[in-house]
């Protein structure tokens, strides 16, 4: 490395200069097979590099000798900093340097400075461009072929779950209205009450009261945790359980088929569900050791967790399932009471969703 141009030392038998700048901050020195390599440590600026040799030919000419045998090539690599400037041969002497020049002369030029730049732009662009079909083909793979509205893409709630089982659906939903989706919503909530069994006791119909005439809902389904309470507590509760609901598998998603790589579309993380009744007094006790003594007349809660997909054996509280749907349905936003209800619902069928879908469809057409 030098500060400037180095005096040419008249020992050299061919050398060339070109410029140079280095593409990143790592720069190496690589053998022609890759059997060594060295570390430049050049900085990200404009050099113009010279490059000397001697032996050429002689080396060229006979073929190559153990390490014990006398070297007949040497070369010098020299950097010092130096705006772009064109190619030149300072001096050629050898056969094997005039060989490569004249191959080099027919080479077509380089691209310039712009040129590449705007050749990487393009690239970028396309790369981009593939980037965004790549996300669109997924999304409308998630969505069941279709993109849905911003108003989907911004609902809270329970939307993707319903996905899995009816993406069809959730999109009827969406394009339905504010007063069809509070009337799925409201339907949806007295239906998973039927199905458990809720609907004779009188704080549940007093829930579908205050939902039917757009009222909060009273006591005690105003408080999640009083709910659960009122559930265990209540002797009329029913005690009915339901298998889980499996939705229907979908073909995994293939991504547009392109000839260069880009990063995979990430897939959805699999979650982790928990399965009975989500008691919110169950505290998990560590380390595990005796149970600790209950006061008179406490109820005992066992909350169940599994990673991954939970046992399709499993049975679950309809009572306790059909809860949310009186809390989905009680959403401020039509479309995400909706959905959440819905969902709710599905779970309250457990094995015969399909049955509720079904009637959901004719809730959306107006004919139930």
């Amino acid at each position: 490395m030098h500060d400037q141009a180095p005096p040419l030392d008249a020992a050299w038998e061919d050398v060339v200069e070109v410029s140079f700048h280095p593409r990143s901050g790592s720069s190496v020195l690589v053998q022609w097979a890759g059997e060594d390599s060295w570390e430049l440590d050049l900085e990200e600026t404009d050099y113009r590099v010279r490059y000397c040799a001697n032996g050429m030919d002689e080396a060229d000419q006979q073929d190559p000798g153990l390490d014990d045998e006398p070297q007949l090539d040497c070369y010098l690599l020299q950097f010092w900093p130096a705006p772009p400037a064109p190619d030149r041969v300072l001096r050629q002497t050898s056969a094997i340097a005039a060989y490569w020049h004249d191959y080099a002369r027919k080479q077509p030029p380089p691209p310039t400075p712009a040129e590449r730049a705007a050749a990487e732009r393009l690239a970028r662009l396309a790369q981009e461009q593939a980037e965004e079909e790549s996300r669109l083909a997924y999304e409308r793979w998630e969505w069941g072929g279709q993109l849905p509205s911003q108003a989907l893409r911004n609902v809270d709630g329970n939307v993707h779950g319903l996905l899995d089982f009816d993406p069809a659906l959730v999109l009827t939903i969406d394009g339905a209205g504010p007063e069809a989706q509070r009337a799925v919503a409201l339907w949806a909530a007295r239906r998973a009450c039927e199905t458990a069994g809720l609907t004779d006791l009188d704080w549940i119909a007093r829930a579908l009261l205050a939902l039917a005439v757009g009222r909060p809902l009273p006591p005690p389904l105003d408080d999640p945790d009083r709910v659960w309470q009122a559930l265990e507590s209540d002797p009329r509760v029913p005690d009915r359980t339901v298998g889980r609901a499996i939705p229907l598998e979908r073909h995994p998603f293939q991504p547009p088929a392109r000839d260069d790589t880009h990063a995979p579309m990430p897939q959805p993380e699999q979650p982790s569900w928990i399965v009975g009744p989500a008691a919110a007094a169950v505290e998990l006790q560590s380390p595990p050791g005796a149970p600790a003594p209950q006061p008179r007349g406490a109820t005992s809660r066992t909350l169940k967790v599994t990673i991954g997909e939970p046992d399709p054996s499993l049975r679950m509280s309809q009572p306790h399932m059909a809860a949310p749907a009186l809390f989905g349905a009680a959403e401020a936003d039509p479309l995400q009471a909706a959905l959440d209800a819905v969902y709710a619902a599905v779970a309250t069928y457990g094995e015969d969703y399909r049955v509720l879908l079904q009637e959901v469809w004719s809730v959306c057409q107006g004919r139930l």
